[in-house]
């Protein structure tokens, strides 16, 4: 089931300082997951609506955010890398959740051209 996401993230690589890449194990975290990690932990959202906004059950949101927290748990807690990548997603439009950041910011910068012009 293809879920709905509102935009990738800043970044894609995350791991512990000092130690090289090489010698760390990886956790990966599908863009599925991250998009839950972000609207339950990040924007608040209670579950049911997290779930409207990817498109899919509450209890499939729940199993997807369980699944993302224990990556990230193992990730933080045996110091591994990890790596957010793929899944069955597609995009929203512009206009909701992160969008709206994006529409803000880009909206702030052209205001700030014109009036130093």
């Amino acid at each position: 089931m293809i879920r709905h996401i509102c935009c990738r993230p800043e970044g894609n690589l995350y791991k512990p300082a000092g130690i090289p890449m090489g010698r760390l194990a990886m956790e990966r975290l599908t863009l599925d997951e991250f998009e839950a990690i972000r609207l339950a932990d990040y924007e608040g959202l209670y579950h049911e609506q997290a779930a409207k906004e990817m498109g899919i059950s509450r209890a499939t949101f729940g199993r997807i955010l369980e699944e993302a927290r224990k990556k990230l748990a193992s990730a933080i807690v045996n110091g591994h890398a990890f790596l957010i990548e793929g899944g069955p997603v597609t995009f929203h439009e512009h206009g909701r959740g992160c969008c709206n950041r994006i529409i803000f910011e880009e909206n702030a910068i052209h205001k700030q051209k014109e009036d130093t012009k």
